[in-house]
């Protein structure tokens, strides 16, 4: 049998175990822990071992008390298990992708119609985008905190229909294809914009991009789909991207991101006719032209950076391979 001494250091420990148990569970918990543990120390004290010694070694082997408890409770000591991490990963990184990019492209147009500085609108969107992701990291995790404890059934099974294609490197004959087609068709916009036009005025048509821009702004601008579809093939040719491919696409993403954007700013990219056409004869205001020549600017920034993007992505994925 266990001295005093014994019995109060089993009482303290069976005590810390059963206190954040449910009432009507305690009682057999506390039945169950003392006839083990008196059981696991008769067993020691008939090695030799005395009872002080018998004790300590038997409570030191069951644990934390407070992990002992959970066992019982069938309650996890974790924030989130292996039952829904998955589905809060893929769900927090589809959100950190999406979420933070459209609020700081938002807070940026909006900072850049009100005429702020670009110190200002750079100040801004990081901020923005700064509360966001925490915002984002935190109500997901809550979200997910909450399905673990209270064991909801969120009906995401696996099956082998989920699996992924197989990733592609970028560089097989349909991305070519596609990337040569692209250009062809943006140089046959070019055109059809200059000859033909895209809008009926009853009369001569009136082309979307400035006319001054004939022979040399438009001069660069082919340039620069030359360059890409030499690049376009030069991959294919490879059938894989390089640091050196994802350089020159970087370099000619910039090329155009900063010849449309002067362009854009000088007033020499759109055709000062047009407008005039289609917005100020049509009532259209200088502050609802100001808000439209913003949202052209943020368009004409997000391919480039798209493409950037893109290209070193795909160079990634083929160093990996």
């Amino acid at each position: 049998m266990t001295t005093p001494t014994t019995s109060s250091l089993t009482e303290r420990y069976i005590s810390a175990t059963i206190r954040s148990l449910r009432p009507e569970a305690q009682s057999d918990v506390r039945a169950e822990l003392e006839a083990s543990i008196e059981d696991a120390i008769d067993a020691r004290l008939d090695q030799g071992d005395s009872p002080e010694d018998a004790e300590r070694a038997v409570l030191t082997g069951l644990g934390d008390p407070g992990i002992l408890a959970a066992g019982y409770a069938d309650r996890p000591l974790h924030l989130i298990g292996p039952r829904y991490y998955l589905a809060w990963w893929r769900l927090l990184k589809l959100l950190l992708i999406i979420v933070p990019v459209c609020a700081v492209v938002g807070v940026a147009i909006a900072q850049a119609v009100n005429g702020a500085s670009v110190g200002e609108i750079i100040g801004a969107s990081i901020a923005v985008a700064l509360s966001v992701i925490v915002h984002i990291c935190f109500w997901v995790t809550l979200i997910f905190f909450v399905l673990e404890r209270v064991g909801a059934d969120t009906g995401l099974k696996w099956d082998v229909d989920q699996l992924p294609e197989p990733m592609q490197n970028g560089a097989g004959r349909q991305d070519a294809i596609a990337s040569l087609v692209f250009l062809v068709i943006g140089v046959g916009a070019v055109f059809w914009d200059a000859f033909i036009g895209f809008f009926p005025t009853g009369g001569e048509h009136i082309p979307l991009l400035n006319p001054g821009l004939w022979p040399w702004g438009i001069a660069v601008f082919f340039a620069l789909i030359v360059a890409e579809a030499l690049l376009s093939v030069a991959v294919y040719a490879k059938r894989r991207w390089t640091v050196g491919a994802a350089v020159i696409n970087t370099l000619l993403a910039v090329g155009f991101a900063v010849w449309s954007l002067t362009l854009l700013v000088r007033g020499e990219l759109i055709n000062p006719e047009f407008l005039s056409f289609v917005f100020t004869d049509n009532g259209v205001k200088g502050d609802t032209m100001q808000v439209l020549t913003v949202v052209t600017g943020f368009c004409l920034a997000a391919f480039p950076v798209w493409d950037i993007v893109d290209g070193w992505t795909k160079t990634a994925r083929a160093s990996r391979a």
